[in-house]
């Protein structure tokens, strides 16, 4: 008769389903550590059907920095539990040598389904010389690598992620003209220039395959700003249409595949961008939640949430109700405030992004 070598439990007296149901609430930095606990815990963690359904929980990273000194810092804030947990040390551009980066140059862009982010270019803060570098950081090993160098060094420019999968890197050597692509597994390589040179930095949003970006609205606002869209299955650029461009007048985030912007004026309200009346419709609910102070950075995911990161990390979230007919029809933001921790006083925030962690 053989001996009976079945696995031991994954948790001493819980049903295997219960006990998957408690590794589902490990946060993500710990994922790690808990894989070296036992054989059956590695398993479990490793699985096809526990990474399918972690993929579900939205988690909020923000790069912030102390203006004081230049030190820099990655965060997540896990909004179900409100936890902040500090991410491991980015490395160093391998091409700004021991001095560091200028946190603001960089250039972020994030794969939110694959937990993957990445920070692009850069400035020296010695020379200011343009960086080439790309670091990527995947939340499934909560690691960092050094990944392939663009082809132009760049800094204070956009980059987003195309269909979920490409980065688009725009601008940032002395013009838009120069754009460039990565798609996972290869290499970067030249896309089709924007065509409006000297266009600064101001906000960029994608949704699908297309990449909105705008220089926004400048003092003294004599002249209407310049924007276009890249369509990344064709490779090529049109004019931002006139009420989308006009109307563009603060930092945006993309939820429930509408695109909404919080207003950097006044008392910094939200609207949402309705593409078949080309224009902007105000969201109910009320501006921004006074206690966050500026900068803002903003984000948003697919469950139609806005993260507003303010001064000290303190986190305005703003859930997105759709009204109904007899409310009006129209869209809702309803706030709430996380305090940042006291240590986080003197940090600005950079980018906010949101990964499936």
């Amino acid at each position: 008769m053989s001996p009976n070598f079945s696995a031991p439990p994954l948790i001493p007296g819980l049903p295997e389903e219960l006990a998957v149901h408690c590794l589902l609430h490990l946060p993500f930095p710990y994922h790690s550590l808990a894989r070296s606990v036992s054989s059956p815990w590695n398993r479990a963690l490793s699985s096809s059907a526990f990474l399918s359904s972690k993929s579900l929980l939205a988690h909020l990273f923000v790069f912030a920095f102390d203006p004081s000194n230049l030190g820099s810092q990655w965060q997540s804030l896990d909004p179900r539990s409100l936890r902040w947990f500090h991410l491991p040390s980015m490395p160093s551009p391998p091409d700004s040598g021991s001095t560091p980066a200028c946190p603001p140059a960089f250039a972020f862009a994030s794969i939110p389904r694959s937990g993957e982010l990445f920070v692009l270019g850069g400035l020296r803060s010695d020379t200011h010389t343009p960086l080439r570098s790309v670091m990527m950081y995947r939340a499934g090993t909560n690691s960092w690598s050094v990944a392939e160098p663009m082809i132009k060094p760049r800094a204070f420019f956009s980059a987003g992620a195309i269909d979920g999968r490409g980065i688009l890197a725009v601008g940032g050597d002395g013009g838009t003209d120069s754009v460039e692509r990565w798609e996972p597994g290869g290499r970067w390589r030249p896309a089709a220039g924007m065509g409006l040179e000297g266009i600064g930095r101001y906000d960029a949003a994608v949704m699908g395959s297309r990449m909105y970006v705008t220089e926004g609205w400048r003092w003294p606002f004599s002249f209407t700003p310049r924007a276009a869209v890249y369509d990344g299955k064709r490779d090529e650029w049109e004019e931002m249409r006139e009420g989308m461009r006009e109307g563009w007048t603060g930092s945006s985030a993309v939820a429930m595949g509408r695109l909404f912007v919080v207003s950097e004026f006044g008392d910094a309200r939200v609207k949402v961008y309705d593409e078949d009346k080309d224009d902007w419709d105000a969201v109910d609910g009320g501006g921004v939640p006074s206690e966050i102070r500026r900068p803002f950075t903003v984000s948003g995911s697919e469950e139609g949430t806005i993260y507003v990161v303010g001064k000290g990390l303190d986190v305005a979230v703003g859930e997105i109700i759709a009204l109904r007919k007899e409310e009006g029809n129209g869209w809702k933001v309803e706030w709430k405030v996380v305090k940042g921790p006291p240590a986080f006083r003197m940090l600005s925030p950079c980018c906010s992004l949101i990964l499936y962690a």
